[in-house]
């Protein structure tokens, strides 16, 4: 979902939450130039050398020294559409996955070196799908997730690398259930077969779940907010039971909310309020999480960062981190008009967003 309509207000922050006291390993912001304008949508970091990012105009963007350069290009026959996920395998090996207007304008493509050629390896024929986002566990297996058509998921998976295949057994769809293609976060892999979906578009926002590399799901309800224009927008787990989902309401600019989960997602509660504006675009735990890494431990093992946009222009969004998974939160002043943020490592993290951004963040 996320049909671009996507407030700028500033909103009174819990008291408990602490923003003025500067924290201790207060990250560090380094801007990178993408050599693109585009607006750069979702980022996927390989390794702290390897970083893959993608956005409109069919564009996509990769460094190979951890974004002292970027070389950017736009992916043929593409021009037009919008990329609203990437998943960088290596510096030679990526997925796209794109959103138009036509139906056919969902797509995945491949390359196999570096961005030069890319494959076409799926084209939606079903008019009413809307494919969000997609994540993998290994180079060749991976899922794709799309709202609900007529009560059903039309969910894809790979174990090649190559082919694309509806998932049968995905649970059924509230009336409207959708998710949303802010940042291609709205799916996330862990270990060898975990994985969750971030929901919404209904009266409840669910995380649709599944321990056995998505042949079988369930889903569970979230406390986060839901309504047509709201729900679980990005979700992230850094290990196979401790995770966090984030979310709002794109409609208004003073509901961003979080859940954490310590049970694989079956049951979540709230945190303390994030104090950003709008609605959380995308969050991630500052550890990384690379395709065959299952490392959820580590000194920022509980830190997350988050990064949200606003109405009506979605370019003025807010940033946020919290060192122990949403107790408390602080805030990001210089941070604004990114729409998406992922880890290599602590010290390797990237934000990317509007007309090109980039700005690497280092704890």
């Amino acid at each position: 979902m996320f049909k671009p309509s996507l407030i700028i207000a500033l909103f009174a922050v819990c008291a408990a939450v602490a923003f003025s006291q500067e924290p201790i390993n207060q990250p560090k912001l380094t801007p990178q130039k993408s050599g693109t304008t585009q607006l750069l949508i979702s980022v996927s970091p390989v390794s702290p050398d390897v970083v893959w990012a993608a956005g409109t105009g069919g564009t996509y963007a990769v460094t190979t020294n951890g974004g002292k350069t970027w070389t950017s290009g736009v992916v043929q026959g593409a021009e037009n559409l919008q990329f609203r996920d990437v998943q960088g395998v290596s510096d030679k090996i990526a997925y796209l996955m794109s959103i138009g207007n036509d139906p056919t304008d969902f797509r995945i493509y491949k390359t196999h070196d570096g961005g030069a050629t890319w494959i076409l390896q799926f084209m939606n024929q079903n008019p009413g799908a809307f494919y969000d986002c997609m994540a993998f566990w290994t180079p060749n297996r991976g899922i794709a997730h799309s709202d609900s058509v007529n009560g059903v998921f039309p969910d894809l998976m790979t174990i090649d690398g190559v082919d694309w295949l509806h998932i049968l057994d995905m649970p059924p769809a509230l009336p409207g259930e959708a998710s949303f293609s802010s940042s291609g976060t709205c799916v996330t892999t862990q270990g060898e077969n975990n994985a969750w979906i971030a929901t919404g578009g209904s009266t409840i926002a669910r995380i649709l779940a599944t321990t056995d590399g998505g042949h079988t799901w369930n889903a569970y309800d979230t406390p986060l907010v839901s309504s047509a224009s709201a729900g679980g927008l990005s979700v992230a787990f850094r290990d196979s039971m401790n995770g966090i989902v984030g979310g709002g309401d794109l409609s208004v600019n003073t509901s961003a909310d979080a859940a954490t989960s310590s049970d694989g997602g079956q049951t979540w509660t709230l945190t303390t309020k994030p104090p950003v504006a709008g609605a959380i675009f995308a969050l991630a735990y500052a550890n990384g999480f690379n395709i065959g890494n299952d490392d959820g431990n580590g000194k920022y093992a509980r830190t997350v960062v988050v990064t949200s946009e606003v109405q009506p222009n979605y370019n003025l969004g807010q940033a946020a981190w919290t060192p122990d998974e949403g107790q408390t939160w602080f805030q990001m002043p210089k941070v604004s008009g990114y729409w998406s943020v992922a880890f290599a490592d602590p010290q390797n993290g990237w934000f990317v967003g509007n007309n090109g951004m980039i700005l690497k963040i280092s704890f």
